[in-house]
């Protein structure tokens, strides 16, 4: 990059910083004599970074729209007990004797805070809070003791929650091909979060909770962690609060999630040769990537119940118009070839909540043109395009 182009990009990147712009898509190009042609795709509220990939980024057709998985609420489970570790006099003997001359929560606080999760407590929780209200202002060394005396830090009465999936959701572009299950012999419920899963504590970062809608191998009311880092499902940590208190845990376990056949399939070089391989009931995200050989055609997975995600990249479609036999597609993720047979044909899906538009080493102001008639459909919101001309002079060459 000549001096005189260097200049001009740090003049640009200053302009930018000063409004607060911390990224952007752009095209510079510089002609031998000089001539400049620096084009911007600025950041817009409806669209979504896209991770690893050069792509414009993903559309967001509703606000505050969710993939499948994170809307999934638990299942019913009526045969759910206690597990057999329960009890409440070694639980409440244990906390006292650790946490002599604490105040507890009076019946009314309880009942109070059951009323405001929507859920009744279980039993062990309701001894903890009895022996303690966890009060100890900032006062770090008492703190301390109340960590050690449970095993984590506890929050008061009045912080317990509920695990809610929408906080834990990273966004369409990883959110949109993952998919969950919970299998028969599951402790815990394959799930972004549940009105049962109630918060008591910490580590700094991941969250303790009380499960009260346990998978169909869990107990109820047994102990399980919700990762900061993961954005779907828990981990199994204790059977019971009295196995947590007296440090009987278990060895982190994890259910295989969904992300797997028959849920996820990805057809193309080194995956699944066919459609049809991929084709099952539950099959819910399918991913189409380069391979040898003619392009994929979807009449394997028409009118697949659950077939939420459709990703392709370029020229992997033998008829793009085939989408349209997809009829529980949220999410959709094609090339810009792709997308302009169907817009030309008014046949994008109206089920979608987001859509992508695929790349290879393209231009971005006509994939933003692209992106904003498909904004345009649901009355998004348009992406802003700058188109700057200039003459830098001959030096200006070698940008």
């Amino acid at each position: 990059m000549s001096s005189t182009a260097r200049i001009a990009v740090e003049n640009i990147q200053r302009a930018l910083g000063r409004g607060g712009v911390q990224e952007i898509a752009f095209r510079a190009e510089a002609q031998p004599d000089g001539r400049t042609t620096l084009g911007l795709v600025w950041p817009s509220p409806v669209v979504e970074p896209a991770h690893g990939y050069p792509d414009l980024g993903v559309l967001v057709l509703a606000d505050g729209s969710l993939p499948a998985p994170w809307l999934r609420r638990p299942d019913p489970v009526p045969g759910a007990v206690p597990a057999p570790s329960v009890d409440l006099e070694l639980l409440e003997w244990t906390l006292r004797e650790r946490l002599p001359d604490t105040i507890g929560a009076t019946e009314e606080e309880i009942a109070a805070a059951e009323a405001r999760l929507g859920v009744t407590l279980s039993d062990e929780l309701k001894v903890l809070y009895r022996v303690t209200r966890v009060d100890w202002g900032h006062d770090f060394e008492t703190a301390k003791r109340f960590d050690e005396a449970v095993g984590c830090e506890i929050f008061g009465l009045e912080h317990l929650f509920s695990i809610d999936a929408a906080p834990r959701f990273p966004g369409w572009d990883l959110g949109a091909t993952d998919a969950i299950c919970t299998l028969p012999d599951a402790a815990v419920q394959g799930l972004g979060g549940s009105p049962g899963w109630i918060g008591f504590g910490g580590n700094g970062g991941d969250a303790f909770a009380v499960d009260l809608t346990p998978g169909p191998r869990g107990h109820f009311g047994q102990i399980i962690v919700v990762h900061r880092a993961q954005s779907l499902g828990a981990e199994l940590v204790a059977d019971s609060l009295t196995d947590f208190v007296l440090g009987r845990v278990q060895e982190e376990r994890r259910d295989r999630r969904g992300d797997e056949l028959p849920a996820v399939a990805r057809v193309g070089t080194g995956y699944l040769e066919t459609i049809q391989a991929a084709a099952h009931p539950a099959l819910e995200v399918l991913s189409l990537g380069a391979r040898d050989g003619a392009p994929f055609n979807l009449a394997p997975v028409a009118g697949l119940p659950h077939l939420r995600t459709l990703t392709a990249m370029p020229g992997t479609l033998a008829d793009p118009l085939e989408v349209a036999g997809l009829t529980a597609l949220e999410f959709l993720a094609l090339g810009v070839q792709e997308w302009r047979v169907l817009l030309n044909a008014g046949a994008v899906p109206r089920t979608l909540k987001a859509a992508a538009i695929k790349v290879r080493h393209q231009d971005h102001l006509p994939v933003a043109a692209i992106a904003n008639e498909i904004l345009a459909l649901w009355d998004r919101p348009q992406i802003v395009q700058t188109l700057l001309e200039g003459d830098l002079g001959p030096a200006a060459y070698g940008l």
